[in-house]
């Protein structure tokens, strides 16, 4: 690690992230560790660390520690993405339905109650206003959905059939296969919705590359990197290291959700989902936010092209769209709304007055469902990577506001 100073930060207000993560989150209860990278100008500026990664063991935060990523898993599956797409092997603006038959007839849901209807269910459905496309995959706006909103009769159908389920039988085949028999939320284009979306590029990553999805990423991307723990599960020989994952519950604000020595992250999962799978730690994935802040390359080894690394610092939503503006009421997002549209699985910053946050245009970024976080701000040559795990957090999304505000407060220089 270098001088917070070269890397044009205060050392005393990177100290007063510390202080102030340290006692909002971890003295107060609400986190039981936590872990944060901040590396810019080509160096590691700064490593904080508080708490403990198992409360039950004692077991102290430690700079290699395992956690589970969730929807940080979302950007990698992206890149994995636009590697076949450098590779002539799809394009973004295909319809789904050249790689995906089944789906050619995807309707729009209009009427049908999932809990009276056996397997996917008869449902009635209007035509769809255009075929859907694989950006509309790429950013949530196919028209899919995830069980756990629980919003919809739609949503209620992918809970019954364990749509994009770690250990749902038949893996990503079957799962693609299922949501052939469901409609969808909306038709594309149209809106945007957290969804399973991202697994389904997963799917086309398999199929197209002709390898499973797994042995694809680990062939192709975490193995070129150096991402060592980077997996869809943690093994037995690396589980002194593997985080526990609370939640919070309405009787406790940290009660034990998966135990890391007996979890469902310690065997390996049915379907690999690029939606929420992977387990990895703070230094693996900031060697994926540095390949990506390089233009594609790190330490010689070129993943994508700059010009290719260059669309995730776009809004690919319609009409260049915020997700305040598409998104249903009560629906769901890693981040919050205003200011915010939608890159290649993450959201990106359109409108920094528009987010009240101190950050620049084209930064992007995303969270997992265990308040873990990055961002990557190509102008300020900045990748910030924070790790923690605790589901249903109720300061998920106050404590990314605070490590954001807390970072761009600690510069001393700008260029952007």
């Amino acid at each position: 690690m270098t001088s917070p100073s070269a890397a044009g930060f205060s050392p005393e207000r990177l100290a007063r992230l510390d202080d102030v993560m340290r006692t909002r989150y971890v003295d107060s209860g609400r986190l039981p560790g936590i872990l944060t990278l901040v590396y810019r100008n080509g160096m590691l500026a700064h490593t904080g660390m508080a708490g403990q990664i198992d409360r039950e063991r004692g077991t102290k935060m430690r700079e290699d520690a395992i956690f589970r990523i969730y929807s940080m898993s979302k950007p990698i599956t992206a890149v994995a993405l636009m590697m076949l797409v450098e590779e002539g092997l799809i394009g973004l603006d295909d319809e789904v339905a050249t790689h995906i038959p089944s789906w050619r007839n995807l309707g729009v849901y209009a009427t049908g109650v999932a809990s009276l209807l056996g397997g996917a269910g008869q449902w009635i459905t209007t035509p769809t206003q255009r075929p859907m496309k694989v950006i509309d995959l790429a950013t949530h706006t196919a028209g899919l959905t995830y069980g756990f909103l629980n919003r919809t009769a739609v949503d209620a159908a992918y809970r019954k059939l364990d749509i994009a389920g770690f250990q749902a039988e038949g893996g990503l085949d079957a799962m693609v296969e299922n949501l052939a028999g469901l409609p969808l939320e909306f038709s594309p284009g149209t809106a945007w919705n957290y969804s399973v979306s991202i697994d389904v590029l997963g799917y086309l990553v398999q199929k197209l590359s002709g390898q499973s999805f797994g042995e694809f990423l680990r062939t192709r991307l975490f193995e070129p990197l150096g991402m060592t723990d980077t997996a869809f599960f943690c093994p037995e020989e690396k589980r002194d290291r593997f985080a526990a994952c609370y939640m919070q519950t309405p009787n406790a604000p940290l009660a034990l959700q998966d135990d890391p020595q007996s979890g469902m992250f310690t065997t390996p999962p049915k379907l690999e989902s690029g939606g929420g799978g992977l387990v990895s730690t703070a230094h693996d994935y900031l060697r994926f936010c540095r390949m990506m802040l390089n233009g594609g390359s790190l330490d010689g080894v070129q993943i994508l092209s700059p010009k290719t690394v260059a669309l995730f610092s776009l809004n690919h939503l319609p009409n260049n769209g915020q997700i305040a503006a598409l998104a249903p009421p009560g629906s769901f997002s890693e981040s919050g709304y205003a200011g915010v549209g939608f890159s290649l699985g993450c959201g990106v910053n359109v409108d920094v007055a528009g987010t009240r946050l101190p950050g620049t245009l084209g930064e992007y970024f995303w969270g997992g469902a265990a308040a873990t976080a990055f961002w990557i701000d190509p102008k300020e040559k900045l990748t910030v990577v924070f790790m923690t795990q605790v589901l249903a957090s109720d300061v998920r999304l106050t404590l990314r506001r605070d490590l954001r505000t807390l970072v761009y407060s600690a510069m001393t220089e700008s260029y952007a």
